[in-house]
């Protein structure tokens, strides 16, 4: 997942941790790139760039909302995206279909259909009031480069299958449960998930077969993939925080992402009337929700008046938690809801993130005693109830090495110019990547965002970088071409400051 970053990381930790020798290599204050206005061959801006934006704008007004955007896992608008994604993969030359999560999927076999294939991929869901490039970057870009390999006759001679994934749900806006496109596709989806309800109490289940979709708990694991059949993933994303616009690079490459959990607290009292119950009488979950709230808010900004250890090892977690753990509480509600009633039940979200996964475990821990403890103190219970949890992944070593490759040099076309190493970065939040972990190698590439805003209409990628991203992208998969002489040079990355 800012400077201002949302809900999804919470200011997505800066972007936790810009490798210290990024940050000596780059200009700190440079503004921002310019992109050469000579020749334009071989940097296809009117695929990568003119018709890039085009579609994230057509895609970014397919909302189920009037006034802002909003696309939730089988919603109708994300039914109508899910339409138009397959229509431009097939319009890139990719044989379309939809799986039984509601996954689109766009593949060309290449030159070996029995090879292991490259999956790229991101989630065609957002937020509520969300911004337009958060996962439709992602798919975009993978779309918009493979239609340049098909619109140069290159499509074919892939080494192996490349597959484009949109993932139905990543947010878990609509049930509290997130993963659930690249859950399925990696295998690690719970059969139970089907039944997990909305607060309308529509199932997973039920919103798939309202669109035609029949799945049984039995046929989930059909839509695992073999672990043997997959090469790797790699996922573009929107940055979601300030580190690229600060060093003035529009790309990055992802070392890893942070580990996630996220609670239901359930703090139930004695409901009554608000003029008659004395206060000293009171069994109010209202204002012990609120005592709960700001303890968690304690301990996640001051880590180290909470938690003690013993030795390196976890002076090191310690440590990490001290420049890395977020905490929020997203959604809070009341029940029954009227100012002149002593609520009877307050329920309340909590996401819960950071690098280290020790010291995760430790403050959740920790914070579950606490908050026990104050519900007893208080006379109301208290259900603690996960619904999340996800390890820190940490991306492999090798896709990362060539996806930095991949966006030098695109960047170097692009302007003409040398380029200073490409910036490394650690995410907070988190991504299908995460997911496709458990299945395969993954890769990440971050884009530079305004201001780092993100799941805000606010949110906003330039241009340009749309097109860098797609160049990217291309460069990539030029390196999967059998025996081309490749557009893009990818070359070991040597530091230009040191010759």
């Amino acid at each position: 997942m800012a400077s201002i970053c949302h809900s999804k990381s919470h200011h997505c930790f800066y972007s936790i941790w810009l490798c210290s020798v990024a940050l000596s290599l780059l200009p700190p204050l440079a503004s921002s790139y310019l992109y050469s206005d000579d020749k334009r061959d071989g940097l296809f801006p009117e695929i990568l760039r003119d018709e890039a934006v085009a579609r994230l704008n057509e895609l970014g007004k397919v909302s189920d909302a009037d006034g802002y955007l909003e696309r939730t896992f089988m919603s109708p608008a994300a039914v109508r995206a899910g339409k138009l994604l397959g229509e431009w993969m097939e319009d890139a030359g990719l044989r379309t279909w939809v799986d039984q999560m509601g996954n689109v999927h766009g593949r060309t076999e290449g030159m070996n259909m029995t090879s292991d294939a490259l999956l790229i991929g991101s989630h065609l869901d957002t937020v509520v009031d969300a911004g337009m490039f958060d996962g439709s970057l992602g798919i975009i870009s993978a779309i918009s480069a493979l239609k340049v390999l098909n619109s140069t006759g290159m499509l074919g001679k892939l080494k192996r299958p490349v597959e484009v994934i949109a993932f139905s749900d990543e947010e878990g806006v609509r049930f509290q449960s997130t993963f659930l496109g690249s859950g399925a596709v990696a295998g690690i989806l719970p059969v139970t998930t089907l039944q997990t309800s909305d607060k309308s109490g529509v199932t997973v289940q039920d919103a798939l077969k309202k669109h035609s979709i029949d799945i049984a708990e039995e046929s989930l694991s059909l839509l695992k993939y073999d672990p043997s059949s997959v090469w790797g993933y790699i996922e573009v994303h929107i940055e979601q925080g300030p580190v690229l616009e600060y060093v003035g690079f529009p790309l990055g490459v992802v070392k890893g992402i942070a580990g996630q959990t996220r609670l239901k607290v359930t703090v139930r009292g004695s409901q009554g009337h608000a003029g008659t119950v004395p206060m000293s009488m009171r069994q109010d979950p209202m204002a012990a929700a609120a005592e709960l709230i700001v303890v968690l808010e304690s301990l996640c900004k001051h880590p180290k008046d909470y938690l003690f250890y013993d030795g390196d090892s976890d002076a090191t977690t310690l440590e990490s938690l001290s420049s890395s753990l977020v905490c929020t509480v997203g959604e809070i509600s009341t029940w029954p809801g009227a100012s002149n009633v002593i609520p009877g039940q307050v329920t309340f979200t909590v996401d819960i993130r950071a690098i280290d996964d020790k010291g995760r475990g430790d403050v959740l821990h920790e914070l579950s005693n606490r908050m026990y403890q104050i519900c007893e103190r208080r006379s109301v219970s208290c259900i603690i109830e996960r619904k999340h949890n996800a390890n820190a992944v940490i991306c492999n070593s090798e896709l990362s090495s060539q996806l930095k490759s991949a966006a030098h040099a695109a960047l170097k076309k692009m302007t003409g110019k040398a380029q200073h190493e490409v910036p490394v970065l650690m995410s907070g939040a988190g991504h299908d990547a995460m997911a496709m972990a458990d299945l395969t190698k993954v890769g990440m590439l971050f884009v530079r965002c305004r201001g780092g805003i993100s799941h805000s209409p606010a949110e906003h990628v330039l241009d340009d970088d749309v097109w860098a991203a797609g160049m990217a992208v291309l460069a990539f998969l030029e390196t999967h071409i059998e025996n081309l002489n490749c557009v893009f040079p990818i070359v070991s990355i040597a530091n230009p400051s040191r010759g």
